[in-house]
């Protein structure tokens, strides 16, 4: 469905969580917006940076980050899947499980070295030096299908405002593009702090 590698880049001149969704020609795929000062995380996603012309709503169902399930719905108001951040998994390594509309569990997420995890935010803490994580601590993340089969990794580019990450494909195996990209997008909002 989409032309891989795919590049998320955040916008550094706002102060809402913003980014553009582009593939390997450089084509606009999604212009994804969290909305600020809301109760409940809520990602719109967009054609383009104008914002004229909605295609998915991302919304939480907690107001407080704990086992939070978002779910994903088209411009037509039709569920697509769901994404669950599985929150005591994620205090080692960031995961989340994917979800089809049923809520039958699809695909997962997760982060792939728990040390970079851990070096990372030990880094971050030192003054001045803290600043350069971006460029030397950067995570990856990869989607499984139930049989373990990678799919696609997403990784953070080095760089000074942590702006910067590209998902590959991994595998031929049919997949559901959809919904695994628009995860990643939710994802990448939740973790972009990190690395």
């Amino acid at each position: 469905m989409y032309n891989y590698p795919l590049n998320f880049v955040f916008k550094i001149a706002t102060i809402s969580n913003d980014f553009s969704a582009t593939d390997a020609s450089g084509n606009i795929l999604f212009y994804v917006r969290e909305k600020m000062f809301k109760f409940r995380d809520h990602v719109k996603v967009y054609t383009n940076s104008n914002k004229n012309q909605l295609l998915y709503d991302i919304e939480s169902n907690k107001i407080i980050d704990f086992q939070q399930t978002f779910t994903i719905t088209n411009h037509q108001k039709q569920v697509v899947g769901k994404v669950r951040k599985k929150t005591f998994s994620s205090f080692i390594k960031a995961t989340y499980q994917l979800q089809d509309a049923q809520g039958n569990h699809i695909y997962t997420i997760k982060e792939r070295s728990a040390m970079v995890r851990f070096i990372d935010s030990i880094f971050g803490e030192i003054p001045i030096i803290g600043m350069l994580s971006g460029y030397v601590f950067n995570p990856k993340y990869v989607v499984t299908d139930l049989k373990g089969v990678e799919l696609v990794e997403m990784v953070k580019k080095p760089s000074f405002w942590g702006r910067k990450f590209e998902v590959q494909k991994l595998s031929n195996t049919f997949f559901n593009d959809e919904q695994v990209v628009l995860s990643l997008m939710l994802m990448v909002i939740q973790q972009r702090d990190r690395g």
